[in-house]
């Protein structure tokens, strides 16, 4: 169960506990598609991780203005474990980003990108997300088990 937002001075909306906090699709689905344009962004989501899944990719790290209150979030910020992975198996919208997201935002309504070094900061994606950009402090991520939750769609469950 995802723990409810909290109040960080500083930040422009309330935001998740400091923390990697396991949640399921589901989950996901009841406290952040609260209106259409989320239901939207998590319906390409679910499509972007299925294919992720699909590939052996365990986790994906989900972040960004929408595991906040925004109303209205632009997009979703996600990475992905690249152990295990096949690449040759994944679409190439996902790990090719040499020319940027806009590919991958127009196809699942948010960017996806392998956690690897993130150039600015020098840490792996994972970790540069959880830090609140307007205030520099720490938030939360929401860390979903691909395997796990594609494994029992798959059942029937």
């Amino acid at each position: 169960m995802l723990p409810i937002f909290q109040t960080l001075n500083g930040a422009p909306w309330r935001i998740l506990p400091p923390g990697e906090h396991p949640a399921t699709l589901q989950e996901v689905k009841e406290l952040l598609a609260f209106n259409s344009h989320r239901l939207n962004l998590f319906n390409g989501l679910v499509s972007a991780a299925s294919l992720l899944a699909q590939s052996g990719c365990q986790y994906l790290y989900l972040d960004g203005s929408y595991v906040t209150e925004k109303d209205i979030p632009s997009d979703f910020d996600a990475c992905w474990s690249i152990e295990e992975v096949d690449l040759d198996s994944l679409d190439p919208i996902i790990w090719n980003i040499e020319n940027g997201t806009i590919a991958q935002k127009e196809r699942f309504g948010g960017e996806l990108y392998p956690n690897c070094t993130e150039g600015a900061s020098g840490k792996l994606f994972k970790e540069f997300f959880k830090n609140e950009k307007h205030t520099n402090q720490e938030k939360g991520i929401i860390v979903i088990d691909l395997q796990t939750e594609f494994y029992v769609f798959s059942q029937g469950v």
